[in-house]
């Protein structure tokens, strides 16, 4: 996503926004689909021939777009850079009503790590690579050049928010957008069948002499495995999901350098067993994790 040419600078550096409408068109242009967002930031409701799907399920359908219909229907699947569509009656008067301008993330080849909490972006400032950042509400909107598969919940706090799905746009941000990283997609994806646990147990993943480390200090391992524990032992519903990502995104972090030890694994595992997982269910999770890395 380009920087729109109609952004203006004010006082501080923030953005002067114009009206939802404006808003859209200046996106669109950019080459980025859009959709007007009612009171509640959630998407118009499908108008009386497209209610339950009626004309087929438009959000279904894998690319953005505008329905037949001349409404704002079928959410994030409602999205166009057409300005002939944004600019008609029909979605004229769901702009007026509008109280913010959504896009669809993975139409524009993107890829919307939100961060709902400070507890979250404080694990995104600690895991993934850095990128053009927007401030929400609550947190942050982690910006990354690529489209993948939407998921919820990947960890506490945190969604993906890509292909058939829709974001706020909250302003350009800061930061320079990257390539979409092997941390994120790793975090969506789903535990293959168990894998059974060679019999040597328990060890860090081996990694070449040559392997070069990027951290920066000690304490950027460090933290990296205190967050994890703390991710763990703050899980309230789906353990077992939960201490495999884990486990995923500390591998795809630190488990290439050499600097991961048999402690750190310890560690981690420890803090799985304290919310009821098995030995087995852990080792099963971190060798299914490795498997999936390639390490």
């Amino acid at each position: 996503m380009t920087q729109p040419t109609w952004i203006r600078r004010g006082r501080g550096g923030r953005c002067a926004l114009p009206e939802p409408l404006t808003i859209a068109l200046a996106l669109a242009a950019a080459g980025v689909p859009v959709l007007p967002l009612r009171v509640g930031k959630a998407p118009f409701a499908n108008c009386p021939s497209c209610a339950q799907n009626a004309c087929g399920g438009r959000p279904n359908m894998k690319n953005a777009g505008p329905c037949r219909c001349p409404g704002v229907c079928h959410a994030w699947a409602a999205a166009t850079t057409d300005r002939a569509v944004l600019a008609s009656p029909a979605w004229v008067a769901a702009w007026r009503r509008a109280v913010c301008v959504a896009y669809h993330p993975g139409a524009a080849g993107l890829t919307v790590v939100d961060l709902d909490n400070a507890a979250a972006v404080d694990w995104a400032r600690e895991t993934l690579p850095a990128t053009r950042v927007v401030e929400t509400t609550r947190g942050e909107h982690w910006i990354y050049r690529g489209a993948m598969t939407s998921h919820n919940a990947v960890c506490p706090g945190v969604d993906i928010k890509s292909t058939m799905a829709y974001a706020r746009y909250l302003g350009f941000g800061t930061g320079t957008m990257t390539a979409l990283p092997d941390t994120v997609r790793a975090l969506a994806v789903k535990e293959p069948s168990p894998v059974r646990p060679t019999p040597h147990g328990l060890t860090a993943p081996a990694v070449g002499k040559e392997a070069e480390c990027p951290h920066r200090t000690p304490a950027y391992l460090e933290r990296g495995i205190a967050m994890a524990e703390q991710r763990i032992t703050e899980a309230r519903s789906a353990v077992h999901a939960t201490v495999y990502r884990t486990f995923l995104a500390v591998l795809s972090t630190h488990g290439r350098c050499g600097c991961l030890t048999d402690t750190h694994v310890t560690r981690l595992f420890a803090a799985a067993q304290a919310k009821g997982e098995t030995l087995r269910h852990c080792t099963d999770s971190w060798t299914n994790a490795r498997t999936t890395l390639g390490l």
